[in-house]
């Protein structure tokens, strides 16, 4: 099953559920609606099928305060009658920060089978286990801020093996799902390119995006024969002597007398503007 809750990009609490299929079912496989798609804050929650419905019990919200999700049982009444995630989601509207609305929402019953995430409006995250389920040996967690980007994921799991990589492999998918550091703005092949000596390495394109030069800082790259990638992962993209972007895709270079005549594996340098 998936319970995913997001505040939409009308500022409204909004909801989608599959109890079988996954996330892969949870639009019919297609692509979210734009008002969820653009959400800035999302939580979802994923197990095994047919759980007690409302499904929209795991992942409860309040356009607000916030968002809460958790692993195991979080919607399930605890020692005081109330499920932890309510408790946490009230103490968010009573103001309290997600890493104080965790901590005291846990506390009332430590024995409980529950872990909590919880995200305000700002986007700060928290997230905690129960005593109990803080015990067990096939947890994991993580949560991470992605200084480059700005975006912040949690990750609370258990029972799926090998659970000590999981919890930041999750997080690392996210992020790329998000912002991927992969992606490819424009490309060219490099095949006809000629190689030039100067202080930076860059890739120069003219006006139209296509490749004018490669500049290199290894006379080594000029020799009649040689082989690498001219320009890196990373490197500049200049036009009209500006930075447009950034080389996100190298070649790996067949250059003869400072000439790029082919690639190994492919030939077009990609890049993100």
């Amino acid at each position: 099953f998936v319970s995913f809750a997001v505040i939409d990009t009308d500022g409204a609490l909004a909801f989608a559920e599959t109890q079988r299929g996954g996330t892969a079912a949870l639009f019919g496989g297609d692509d979210p609606p734009p008002r969820l798609r653009d959400a800035r804050l999302a939580v979802l929650m994923s197990s095994g099928p047919d759980r007690p419905e409302p499904l929209h019990q795991f992942t409860p919200g309040d356009p607000a305060n916030g968002l809460i999700t958790g692993h195991r049982l979080p919607n399930w009444p605890c020692a005081d009658g109330r499920p932890q995630n309510l408790i946490a989601l009230d103490l968010m509207r009573s103001g309290a920060a997600p890493e104080q609305a965790i901590a005291n929402a846990l506390a009332v019953d430590p024995a409980a089978d529950a872990g909590l995430i919880a995200m305000d409006l700002t986007g700060r995250i928290a997230l905690g286990n129960s005593d109990a389920v803080a015990a067990r040996d096939d947890t994991g967690q993580a949560l991470v801020e992605d200084e480059a980007t700005g975006l912040r994921v949690a990750v609370l799991h258990n029972s799926i093996h090998p659970h000590r990589t999981l919890a930041a492999l999750a997080v690392s998918a996210a992020l790329d799902a998000v912002a991927p550091a992969d992606r490819i703005d424009g490309e060219a092949s490099l095949i006809g390119v000629p190689l030039v000596l100067g202080e930076r390495r860059h890739l120069a394109l003219d006006a139209g995006g296509k490749p004018v030069h490669v500049v290199v800082v290894d006379a080594a790259c000029l020799e009649p024969y040689w082989e690498g990638s001219a320009v890196w992962r990373g490197d500049p993209v200049c036009a009209g002597g500006a930075g447009v972007g950034t080389v996100t895709r190298e070649v790996y270079c067949i250059v003869r007398d400072g000439v790029v005549v082919g690639g190994r594996g492919g030939e077009c340098v990609g890049w993100r503007l």
